[in-house]
């Protein structure tokens, strides 16, 4: 169960944390374990902490809710995260689309936008359709070319990092350095 903070306003701390945002299948929890890792920082994933505070799985809640509803989950979870420090947060692909989540990380840490190309999101996610809410489509690749359509001006705001045909090893050398560049 998350724990439940005051919804104060965020004090001017150091930006200690790290978001990683995107679309779903671009190597955000991947990345971000091993980052965590890295850096010796505790690795959160907002949508295993979702489905853990939900009791469900976010396909189910998304069924029985509604987007809106899961939306207003999601920035009471960001709230939560702003008052802890040292942490790799890997998002939900629609999470930063919501300005005041996006403000309220962006207080907290710096924010990279992982990519990749639509054929790729689609390979990595082809054995996770079933759970991607957004992805119930009978032309799945369409459907991802149309969201991330959407969601450009939105995920371009941060800094981009393709993880496109990239190793991990590769990856977590950039992350590193864009990261030591900022703090």
């Amino acid at each position: 169960m998350m724990p439940r903070y005051p919804m104060e306003p965020i004090r001017t701390m150091p930006k200690t944390n790290i978001i990683l945002t995107g679309f779903m299948g671009t190597g955000k929890s991947t990345l971000g374990r091993l980052l965590a890792q890295e850096l010796d920082y505790r690795f959160v994933d907002t949508d295993q902490l979702l489905e853990a505070e939900l009791g469900q799985t976010i396909a189910d809640f998304f069924a029985q809710a509604g987007e809106v509803a899961f939306r207003k989950k999601e920035e009471e979870l960001v709230l939560a995260l702003t008052h802890q420090r040292k942490l790799v947060i890997a998002t939900g692909g629609g999470l930063i689309l919501n300005p005041v989540n996006a403000k309220a990380l962006a207080q907290t840490g710096q924010i990279f936008c992982l990519t990749a190309t639509a054929e790729e999101i689609l390979e990595r996610i082809s054995n996770q359709q079933h759970i991607r809410p957004l992805l119930q489509d009978q032309n799945p690749l369409a459907k991802i070319h149309q969201l991330l359509e959407q969601r450009a001006a939105s995920y371009q705001q941060f800094t981009q990092i393709s993880t496109s045909g990239r190793t991990q090893k590769d990856l977590i050398a950039e992350l590193l350095q864009q990261f030591t560049r900022t703090a």
